[in-house]
């Protein structure tokens, strides 16, 4: 490789910064539609008569399988195409089947509109990552990455929040239509103020070249993608972290509320403040520790969720045992923290891992791995474990399902020490961390 790699890193400029700042704004937007489905659950659920299984395929299967597919067909476009384009195409489609969700007056319909969700947020991460990766170093890019992820905490947030509230106020119908809206200003916006780098400026090219290899078919990148051990086993661990949080993420105001009895304002303003602090500060904490101890050891990019996911385990038992809503919450603060620990850092290793031109494509099959296990069986999986449990246990039900995703905690531990292995024997991760 060229001494380019090893040399003094410049700053980066502020308006580097300012892009990943806006497009973290974006991804907010992108998580806020997607989480408003959990706060408006009950509601919907009660009005639209769903089942448990039926509301955990909508908030989270429906939308997997067209996220996830869609997302790899839109990354092929991405590593050859404007990436600010797809971007502000996609918030411009997923804003508008939000909106749609509230003219909903059936299980099929809102169905279809979830999957118009996921058709259309399956061009936003992706390409983002490969864009960010082209304002940053490699020896930013877990910082980086992980503020572009505080979309997840700060989206979920504010769609606990405020559909919580527009619901309480208004209906749920309401809050889908007003959730919606913002995305075509910001699609506009995106066009504007954002320029398209050169893909590879800021990485290492091999001696003797003067360009980074074109994007390679569709084919070899999958097959590159399934070839690359790290890959793999970053993509199962987080596949498997990703289970774990989204099985609590989709139930979580429901478990409070039906399990724990706390009121539904409540929700919307105390678990979606509680939602939105420990998302910050886990994924903010996760991008500068991968930083920090990815320097000194490759393998902390995948030690630090495994630390964080075991710290998780006496959280979920105190969270189901707990005897008040309030000392519910408390416990919970635990398995938030801790299940955004995984994201920033392996994003990191899938961007760092392969060249320029195959980062998008890298990063939507690493969120297709992710979402079709994480959001497309770990809600589903609670709320069938819920169905069979409620003739029985009635309102406890849900604490039954919760009972279930903790011998997937110490599976996903054991994932993630699994890819730290690999990590540690990855030669070209090796390089693009200096």
């Amino acid at each position: 490789m060229s001494t380019e790699a090893s040399a003094e890193p410049k700053p980066v400029p502020a308006y580097s910064y300012f892009v990943v700042v806006f497009l973290a704004v974006v991804y907010t937007l992108n998580f806020l539609d997607r989480q408003i489905i959990s706060i408006l659950g009950k509601d919907i659920s009660a009005e639209l008569n769903l089942t448990k299984t039926q509301f955990g395929l909508l908030g989270g299967t429906s939308f997997a399988l067209m996220y996830t597919t869609c997302g790899i067909a839109v990354a092929y476009l991405a590593d050859r195409v404007s990436r600010k384009w797809i971007i502000a195409l996609a918030c411009a489609i997923w804003s508008v089947f939000t909106a749609l969700c509230g003219t909903a007056q059936n299980f099929t319909q809102i169905l279809l509109y979830r999957m118009g969700v996921g058709f259309g947020e399956a061009g936003g991460s992706p390409p983002s990552y490969s864009l960010i990766s082209d304002y940053f170093p490699a020896a930013k890019r877990g910082t980086a990455l992980a503020i572009y992820s505080l979309g997840v905490p700060i989206g979920s947030m504010l769609g606990a929040f405020l559909g919580g509230k527009l619901a309480l106020a208004y209906g749920w119908r309401t809050a889908f239509f007003v959730i919606g809206a913002p995305g075509v200003i910001l699609a506009v916006l995106m066009l504007l103020v954002v320029r398209e780098p050169k893909r590879g400026g800021l990485d290492a090219l091999a001696d003797g070249t003067t360009e980074h290899p074109p994007a390679p078919p569709i084919l070899t990148a999958i097959s590159a993608f399934f070839g690359n051990r790290t890959l793999v086993m970053t993509a199962i661990s987080s596949a498997m972290s990703a289970f774990v949080g989204y099985a609590g993420l989709v139930w979580n105001p429901q478990f409070l509320e039906g399990v724990k009895q706390m009121a539904a304002s409540d929700v919307a303003t105390y678990y979606a403040l509680a939602l939105g602090v420990t998302g910050i500060i886990g994924t903010l904490a996760s991008g500068w520790l991968a930083d920090k101890l990815g320097k000194k050891d490759r393998r902390w990019f995948a030690w630090i969720p495994a630390i964080a996911f075991t710290l998780s385990i006496p959280f979920w038992f105190g969270l189901i045992w707990a005897p008040t809503w309030q000392i519910a919450m408390l416990f919970l603060l635990g398995p938030m923290l801790m299940n955004q620990a995984y994201l920033a850092p392996a994003l990191t290793v899938a961007q760092n891992a392969v060249p320029p031109a195959q980062r998008t494509m890298t990063g939507a099959i690493l969120l297709f791995i992710l979402n079709i296990v994480g959001l497309g069986v770990g809600p589903v999986y609670v709320g069938w474990i819920a169905d069979r449990m409620e003739p029985a246990h009635g309102d406890q039900a849900l604490a039954y399902g919760f009972a279930g995703v903790i011998p997937f905690v110490v599976l996903t531990v054991i994932a993630h020490l699994a890819a730290a292995r690999s990590i540690a024997r990855d030669k070209r991760l090796a390089v693009a961390l200096g």
